[in-house]
Formats: structure tokens, C-alpha cells, sequence
């Protein structure tokens, strides 16, 4: 018995039932716990930045330096762009069958868009055009990259960074031996924030449910059903299928990391449960240098999540003031929701900032509706995030086999999957 309750995953669980029941019982208490979650996310995004630098570095070291660096970050940008995009069409097929806007009736002057003052300076403040975007991804200095927690931008350094050290030659390998000790202490630092995990999602969850309560979920409770069975669906038959192309059980996948899955639900941040899923990814037989590439570039492009989400509030937000979408217009929406995904990667609340910018830009339906959706975008948040996060899992599984390098005997035995059949 004491052994389960050691297990990380278990204590997460029993932490959001705890925090579940404080903040439903004594909403506020449970909203004044929220700074132990912001306290623990603010851990782990202080040694993200300079994980991800390490790891993409010591990656395209393992992998054979810039050629291996290009070749695996192609393949891992044209999966999370195509996988994006379908997830795009599940979103836009599911609302467009489910229509759970229909008969709400509202008009712009019916909303109070007071509450999206904030979001609309970040927008603002976000918002550059394409040439914005591009001269964004390219940090002030090295050091702006980092202190700013910009993915894109210390991506981009890291990669950089990596190639010049491959061309570097025998006076490399001293860079090399003292990233691989930055690299170890970096996950001793994780070792001891994982350990206040369950701290963490007891206050996310306690704040969560003190704050907005569970009867939130049914004010718009037709819109969750949307975007859970819409990412479900994705998640099931889109990544379910990758992972059977590529000889692995997507059940016996999200078993394994489990843990993972409770944390990112908990802090609504897949940012929380990344050093951690690196190391079980490597545990699982994935090379270092496959996830030290695949895993930084997911955290910058995969946005599968993110979209299906955006595109069906979108639409239920058109549906809401009776706007009729015709099929060129919707095909628009994907583009546009394509391109604002990119633009707000990196910018706090990205997500709901995403379906502003959407919006902003399409034109066709008020912006005023977003308020709406603000109330359970807390919810929907937590389907997203996780969703990113089982994207990234999947696609450095999925890439360490396309490359061969994969070790299958390892992942069998630690996912408990039978020994594959040896033909003659």
C-alpha cells in the first residue's frame, strides 16, 4: 500500500480530490490556496528555458550534429503541422454537426465585453502582422530569449546554437561535457520541484473549483461537450492511429504517463509536466537526441489542442448571434486560426488571445461574442493543454521510430506490451 501512495501520479490524484472538495465546500479557501500552484508552475518554468537549450543541443550532438538537427525537426514540424490541420477539421465538423450555438440569439449590445479589456491590450501588444511574427521569433539578445521564457525565440537560439557547436570540431567536446553537467544538475533541480507536484495541483484545482464552481460547467455546458468529444475523437482516432503505424498501444501510452496527464490537468499548463516527460520518454526507449529535438520543437509547434478548441468556439460564437458561415468562410477561419496559432506562440494566455486574434481578423463575426466563452474557458483549457502534451508524446515516439532508432524491446517491456513476433 505504501509503495502506490508513493507513486506521483496517485498524489496528484488525491491532491485534486482534496482541492476539488475545499474549494467546493470553502470556496474561499480554496481560491486563497491558488499562489501554491502559480509558485509551482513558476519552478518549472524556470528551469524549462534552459532545459529545452540543453537538450536541443545535447540532441543534435547524439543524433550527428545539424544535418540529423534538420532532418528530425522537418519530420517533427510537418507531423505537428499536418496533424494540426486534421485536428482543425475534427474541430470545424464536430460544431458544425453538434451546432451548440443554435438558439441562443444574442446580439453584440446583449454582451458585456468589459471583460475582455485585458486580453485585448495583450493582443494588442502581440499583434504585428506576419512581419511581426517572423521578427519576433528573433530574440533582442540571448539572454532576452531566456529571461522572457520566449519558446519560439529560444528555440530558434538553441538550434543555432547547436549547429555552430557541431562545427566546432575536437574543442566542442569540452562545451559538450559541460552541458551534459548542466544538463544532469538541471534534472536534479526537477527531481526536487516534481516532488511539490501534488502541492501544486491541490491549490490549482482548489482555486479552480472555489473560484468558478462546479455548476460553471453548465452554463455552457453544450460547448464543452463540442470541444471534449471533438479532441477526444482527435486524440483517439488521429494520435491512436500514428501510434499504430508506429507498432505502440496509444492506451497503454497515456497508462504510462499518467502521472503527466493528472498534472497538466491540474495546472492547465503543459509546460508543468514537460522535464518529467522528457525523462520517461527516454526511459521508454526514445534516444535522448531524438526527444532533445522533438519535444522543444512540439512545445513551439504543436498547437493541435489549441485549434481544435479555437475553431469550435469560433463557429459557436457565430452560431450564438445566428451567423450562417458558408463552407468558403469556414475554410477561411482554418487559415486564419492556423496563422493566429503561430502569432501567439510564446504570449501569456495565448489561447484565448488566439481566438481573439481569430476573430479580430476574420471579421465575420463580432469579437464581442468571446466574452462567452471566458467563463468555461478554464475548463476547455484543461482538454487543450492535455491534448498538446499527448501530441508531443506521441510524435517523439512516433519520430524515434520513422528514424530507426527506437528501441522497441524496451518499450514493449515498459509499456507491458507482449514481445513483438519474430518472422522467419
Amino acid at each position: 500500500m505504501r509503495k502506490i501512495f508513493r507513486q506521483i501520479y496517485v498524489q496528484v490524484l488525491i491532491a485534486i480530490v482534496a482541492g476539488a472538495l475545499l474549494g467546493h465546500y470553502f470556496p474561499n479557501a480554496g481560491q486563497s490556496v491558488a499562489p501554491l500552484s502559480t509558485a509551482f508552475i513558476k519552478l518549472v518554468k524556470m528551469v524549462t528555458a534552459p532545459l529545452i537549450f540543453v537538450t536541443i543541443v545535447l540532441g543534435a550532438k547524439e543524433m550527428g550534429g545539424a544535418g540529423a538537427l534538420g532532418r528530425i525537426g522537418g519530420k517533427s514540424i510537418i507531423l505537428f503541422e499536418l496533424t494540426t490541420t486534421i485536428a482543425l477539421l475534427i474541430g470545424l465538423w464536430a460544431v458544425n454537426t453538434i451546432q451548440p450555438g443554435v438558439g441562443m440569439n444574442l446580439t453584440p449590445s446583449s454582451i458585456d465585453a468589459s471583460v475582455l479589456n485585458g486580453y485585448e491590450r495583450s493582443l494588442h501588444a502581440s499583434s504585428g502582422g506576419v512581419m511581426g511574427f517572423l521578427l519576433g521569433i528573433i530574440p533582442d539578445s540571448a539572454v532576452s530569449a531566456f529571461a522572457n521564457a520566449d519558446m519560439l525565440q529560444v528555440v530558434l537560439f538553441s538550434t543555432l546554437f547547436a549547429i555552430g557547436l557541431s562545427h566546432s570540431g575536437k574543442t566542442g567536446e569540452t562545451a559538450y561535457k559541460f552541458f551534459e553537467g548542466v544538463g544532469s544538475a538541471l534534472f536534479g533541480i526537477v527531481r526536487i520541484v516534481m516532488r511539490l507536484a501534488p502541492i501544486g495541483a491541490f491549490g490549482a484545482m482548489a482555486y479552480a473549483v472555489g473560484k468558478f464552481g462546479f455548476g460553471t460547467m453548465n452554463s455552457l455546458f453544450m460547448l464543452l461537450v463540442t470541444v471534449y468529444a471533438a479532441t477526444l475523437a482527435y486524440i483517439v482516432l488521429i494520435l491512436g492511429g500514428i501510434c499504430l503505424m508506429c507498432d505502440v498501444s496509444l492506451w497503454r501510452l497515456l497508462k504510462y504517463i499518467r502521472g503527466e496527464i493528472l498534472l497538466v490537468i491540474a495546472t492547465v499548463s503543459s509546460e508543468a509536466a514537460f522535464p518529467q516527460l522528457v525523462k520517461k520518454l527516454e526511459a521508454l526507449g526514445c534516444p535522448t537526441g531524438v526527444v532533445g529535438i522533438v519535444m522543444p520543437m512540439g512545445y513551439t509547434f504543436n498547437l493541435a489542442g489549441t485549434c481544435v478548441a479555437q475553431v469550435i468556439c469560433a463557429v459557436f460564437i457565430a452560431q450564438a448571434f445566428g451567423i450562417q458561415l458558408s463552407v468558403a468562410e469556414q475554410a477561411v477561419l482554418v487559415g486564419i486560426s492556423m496563422l493566429t496559432s503561430r502569432g501567439m506562440a510564446g504570449v501569456a494566455g495565448a489561447s484565448f488571445i488566439c481566438l481573439l486574434a481569430t476573430l479580430a481578423a476574420f471579421k465575420h463575426i463580432p469579437i464581442e461574442g468571446a466574452a462567452i466563452v471566458l467563463g468555461v474557458d478554464r475548463f476547455i483549457a484543461e482538454i487543450r493543454a492535455t491534448t498538446n502534451m499527448i501530441g508531443n508524446a506521441v510524435a517523439t515516439v512516433a519520430v524515434a521510430h520513422w528514424e530507426r532508432q527506437r528501441d522497441d524491446v524496451c518499450m514493449r517491456e515498459t509499456l507491458g506490451m507482449p514481445p513483438k513476433a519474430v518472422t522467419r
